[in-house]
């Protein structure tokens, strides 16, 4: 799994490490070749969130992550059957985190910071993977998905 940190030092090497963890856990649970994916993270500022948000899905405020995936979840399915179709290099998307965004739910959620921002990527990377939450059929197999990876990394909801 490859994950392309657009500012990397705003991290600890824990913090990366739990991220690509819950990455690989993600894809690996669809069925795709974990070193064969790669995703990037940028972090913006509530006011560049808010922009994005209002260009890219006529929301006009600010939200805590956007993703913005390369596949339809029919295609993730197809390549996790297909794996031999799949391309070398997988570009899941992009995901973008609005710190302090993250950093407010955290006070406001009673955890830390670095579970929010976990639990956020995890969220961003599994709508990257053609999940969503429009429903509540969707968004109960959402849910399962995220309280699966973040147990496995240790950190589960309080």
């Amino acid at each position: 799994m490859v994950i392309f940190f657009a500012d990397e030092g705003e991290l600890t090497e824990g913090l990366r490490e739990n991220m690509t963890r819950a990455a690989v856990l993600a894809v690996e649970g669809e069925g795709l070749e974990s070193p064969a994916c790669q995703l990037s993270v940028s972090f913006v500022s509530k006011d560049e969130i808010k922009d994005l948000n209002r260009d890219y899905r006529n929301v006009d405020s600010v939200t805590d992550v956007l993703s913005f995936p390369q596949f339809e979840r029919d295609e993730i399915e197809y390549y996790a059957q297909e794996t031999e179709s799949a391309p070398e290099e997988f570009m899941l998307g992009d995901v973008v985190i609005c710190r302090e965004k993250a950093e407010e739910q955290a006070v406001e959620y009673g955890h830390s910071f670095e579970r929010e921002l976990v639990y956020l990527f995890t969220h961003s990377v599994l709508h990257l993977l053609g999940y969503d939450h429009e429903d509540e059929e969707d968004k109960a197999n959402m849910r399962k998905r995220e309280e699966e990876i973040m147990e496995s990394l240790g950190i589960p909801r309080k």
